[in-house]
């Protein structure tokens, strides 16, 4: 399973479970196992770099469990169509969760023109303020 150009997750590492799915389906509901839990141990994976596995377990920490990351998907009829949407959301996940940091912004400052153009629109701002005041006859 590809998941960015550089990272690929063997099949092998994945493993499936399969269980009995809640909402629409008729009688069928009761007896197809349509529901999967995808899972991947992201601690133990030996296909992971080592950066990308510390970033992994930095930023997925609160979705692991002992080191594997689960996903459920039964939101489909069919064993398959739910086996897809697991993958797909785990690729998603991964490629979201190992991207690499945005660059630092670089601190700049205000060129003079937009300085000047700033305080002259406040000048202006203020004239029709000003003018819509009522005045007193002294």
């Amino acid at each position: 399973m590809v998941v960015s150009g550089r990272l690929v997750i063997p099949a092998a590492e994945l493993s499936e479970r399969f269980s009995r799915s809640s909402g629409p389906g008729g009688q069928g509901v009761n007896t197809t196992d349509s529901r999967v839990e995808l899972s991947f141990d992201v601690a133990g994976s030996p296909s992971l770099p080592p950066h990308t596995r510390d970033r992994l377990l930095e930023r997925l920490g609160s979705r692991l469990i002992d080191g594997v990351l689960t996903i459920a998907a039964s939101e489909h009829r069919a064993q398959l169509a739910n086996r897809e949407a697991a993958r797909a959301r785990l690729v998603a996940l991964l490629r979201e969760a190992s991207a690499p940091p945005p660059a630092k912004r670089r601190p700049t400052k205000p060129t003079r023109g937009s300085k000047e153009r700033r305080l002259a629109s406040k000048k202006r701002r203020g004239d029709v303020k000003r003018g819509r005041r009522r005045k007193f006859d002294e």
